[in-house]
């Protein structure tokens, strides 16, 4: 299940638990990196090494011509090799639009392209020190390999009266990072991530026709694929929805008002006179959820947390969890609160494991971000 839908889910399972009244709110906050530079490293190279790849790029198709649930025509799937100097320059654009290092450096002629015998592609100790110093580097990262698997189907959908053409496209790049002095790569990124095309027509053939040609598809993915591993190199931001809880008390509504005006510390006076005020029940469990949110808003994550945690405390009684564990049966619908606030409670503890690494990544930036 996506993000969005889960977002999606959380919001109708409050909705329909009860007259509460919400508003969905949108936060923006940095995530750290799988990988951490030392703020040593300043000049990076991007550097092609993918091994070079034939006229015909097609590694192997399957075809799947039948019909399912009468409804499916066509289906055809298809194992390419991507662009390496589309994907390298992709990546070395899409690392210094983020404003991390201080300087990206491009390289990307094929480093194999003369090989005369297959070898390894990973670059040895004096392959990297030789280039890094040629491109007055700091360090290198490499693009190793871009994989694709392409699924294009047609089919009829009688609903509508048309035959629908797809094409999902899985892109799979790996990405190496190198240091002078050092036997062998740093880390190795294995990333992934998906790109979907359609096209509807009258007949089977127009809805085949419309869709992006073979060519067109593969240097678009080859230029895709070199975004997908920054995420996992950087620290980067990440929208999220929240909820917010504005009914049921002249608090709550009043909370809601100052809320409007990002005035979080006046709301949180209003929601923890509710909640001491409160010995249990819903308008307790809103009011603590509402005080982490607050926190989390004035990124006092750990604080947060501990609302967070209260809330979850309050809602577990709310929705009578005890009784139901005994029960068959059970869905979501049955548990909305419980739910709602434990993803919430998930997502702050997400990002409070993550502070001492993401201070670290920024250190080079005094942590002004």
């Amino acid at each position: 299940m996506t993000k969005y839908s889960y977002s999606l889910l959380v919001c109708c399972v409050l909705l329909f638990s009860g007259c509460q009244s919400i508003e969905q709110l949108s936060i923006d906050y940095m995530l750290p990196a799988e990988v951490s530079f030392p703020s040593a490293l300043r000049r990076v190279a991007v550097v092609n090494n993918m091994p070079p790849i034939p006229d015909n790029k097609l590694i192997l198709e399957e075809n799947d011509e039948k019909k399912k649930d009468e409804t499916e025509i066509a289906r055809k799937t298809k194992y390419f090799n991507g662009d390496g100097k589309i994907a390298t320059e992709s990546l070395a654009e899409a690392l210094a639009n983020e404003n991390y290092f201080d300087e990206v450096i491009i390289c990307d002629s094929a480093l194999r392209a003369h090989d005369m015998i297959p070898r390894e592609s990973t670059l040895s100790k004096e392959e990297v020190e030789k280039l890094t110093q040629s491109l007055d580097a700091d360090f290198l990262i490499a693009l190793e390999n871009v994989q694709m698997r392409s699924i294009r189907k047609i089919e009829y959908l009688p609903e509508w009266g048309v035959y629908a053409g797809t094409l999902d496209l899985k892109v799979y790049p790996t990405v190496k990072v190198y240091l002078p002095q050092r036997n062998g790569p740093m880390v190795t990124v294995n990333a992934s991530d998906s790109i979907f095309w359609d096209h509807a027509a009258p007949s089977m053939a127009q809805a085949g026709a419309g869709l992006i040609s073979e060519k067109e598809m593969l240097r678009e993915a080859s230029e895709f694929a070199g975004t997908i591993p920054v995420s996992h190199m950087l620290p980067h931001w990440k929208t999220a929805s929240r909820y917010l809880f504005t009914g049921g008390s002249v608090n709550m509504r009043d909370a809601a008002v100052f809320v409007r005006e990002d005035n979080w510390d006046k709301a949180i006076e209003l929601w923890k006179q509710t909640y001491e005020k409160k010995k249990k029940g819903k308008q307790k469990m809103y009011a603590a959820y509402n005080i982490a949110l607050g926190y989390e808003m004035q990124d006092s994550i750990h604080t947060a947390e501990e609302w967070a945690l209260k809330a979850q405390k309050v809602a577990y009684d709310v929705d009578k969890i005890d009784e139901k564990k005994t029960q068959e049966g059970v869905d979501l619908m049955d548990i909305p609160n419980y739910f709602a606030i434990t993803r919430y409670l998930n997502e702050l503890q997400e990002r409070k494991e993550g502070m001492t690494r993401l201070n670290a990544q920024m250190e080079r930036f005094k942590n002004d971000f």
